[in-house]
């Protein structure tokens, strides 16, 4: 075989068009035992989404598996961790920041559920280059992905004291600006910025609500009861995206940042799993169904990380190289799954074709962000040596 990495993406597309055989349990596994680039072989893990969220059915994964180096211990998931708060809770400046941190937690709440409302009923993301229209549901997908270096990404991370998921938003953020001035430069290509005035982004980022339980719950739940359950407990958040072209590409991740920051105080994911469950049980799945429809079509896209192993793992013996999850079936063209693996990073695009005829060339626009972001950094601890 010529291409064994092009045949591997033609026969994952063609299964997106094949629905889960519903007389049967609706999961599959499928081995296409063709060496490419990155493995030996390619394991297709299909799951149908009403068996539980992404974050339940990674972890399920993981707990299949385990560490290549310990074949009895389960794979090592690093833990968010806590920030620190200040030990010092007495006063009258701590109380006053304590009331002005939930009038905004309250306020922002208040928003969000606004703008989520006015999503559902009428608020639409402009028609650009990315945005599916009516029946992309439908449509056959092309998933393809690239590997990054978590090294980069950390490298990027601790200079701009943020974190990976604001080094990632802004790698969304450089790389679609990106892409978008060249797809509007097809036209009129004497100008380098090409990009209209001002349009209206965002990206639908399902969060996940269930406490984190850890792989050995998951590993007991298989074999006895415990307190990880399925299912999908999942809420909703719309990420806004400035599309810009900027003479410093590190302003990309200081405005993720200030996005990300001002999200994080809001309870709108754990408010919109809460209405759902509300309106299932008051109207009925098909209701609930209708108003995520509703989400979905009216952004422009999806987007999710998800932290993986730090060590090499592996499946019933057989090590894994990489990991590349993503999901199809909603009504958008485009979606981007980060998905880490020891010191890799794995960009998994899924798109429309008819829409998007080029997710190489996004991917590639992805990882040109990564390293330009991660050169200004080097270039700015150089001047600051010198200037030493």
């Amino acid at each position: 075989m010529e291409s064994p990495s092009q045949f591997i993406e033609d026969y994952i597309s063609n299964l997106t068009t094949i629905p889960v055989d519903s007389s049967k349990p609706l999961w599959e596994l499928r081995i296409l035992n063709l060496k490419t680039p990155e493995a030996e072989a390619v394991a297709i893990l299909r799951i149908h989404h009403s068996i539980g969220d992404g974050m339940s059915l990674i972890s399920s994964l993981f707990a299949c598996c385990r560490k290549s180096s310990d074949p009895g211990a389960l794979p090592t998931i690093p833990m968010q961790k806590q920030t620190d708060r200040p030990r010092n809770r007495h006063g009258v400046l701590w109380l006053l920041l304590s009331v002005w941190s939930v009038l905004r937690l309250i306020l922002n709440t208040l928003v969000d559920i606004s703008l989520f409302m006015a999503t559902i009923l009428f608020m639409k993301d402009t028609k650009t280059p990315l945005k599916g229209l009516s029946g992309v549901e439908h449509n056959p997908k092309r998933i393809v992905h690239q590997t990054l270096s978590l090294d980069d990404i950390k490298l990027v991370k601790n200079a701009m004291a943020v974190t990976v998921n604001d080094v990632i938003l802004g790698v969304m953020q450089a790389g679609l600006s990106r892409y978008l001035n060249r797809k509007y430069g097809e036209v009129d290509k004497s100008k380098s910025n090409n990009l209209p005035g001002h349009f209206r982004l965002r990206a639908t980022v399902l969060v996940n609500i269930r406490q984190a339980i850890g792989i050995q719950a998951i590993a007991d739940m298989m074999k006895k009861k415990s307190k990880a359950k399925w299912g999908n407990k999942l809420g909703f958040i719309c990420f806004p995206f400035t599309i810009a072209l900027r003479l410093d590409p590190l302003d990309y991740i200081r405005q993720a940042k200030t996005i990300a920051d001002r999200k994080k105080l809001s309870l709108l994911a754990l408010c919109t799993y809460l209405i759902n469950n509300c309106v299932v049980k008051l109207f009925g799945s098909k209701v609930s169904s209708c108003l995520a429809y509703r989400i979905f079509f009216n952004t422009t896209m999806s987007i999710s990380n998800v932290v993986g192993p730090v060590e090499e793992i592996s499946f019933f013996g057989h090590p894994i190289a990489f990991i590349a999850p993503t999901v199809y079936g909603h009504p958008q063209a485009l979606t981007v799954h980060f998905q880490s693996y020891i010191n890799k990073m794995s960009i998994v695009v899924t798109v429309d074709p008819n829409v998007i005829p080029d997710p190489h060339l996004l991917c590639n626009d992805f990882s040109e962000s990564l390293k330009l972001f991660k050169d200004a950094i080097i270039l700015n601890n150089s001047v600051i040596a010198n200037s030493n």
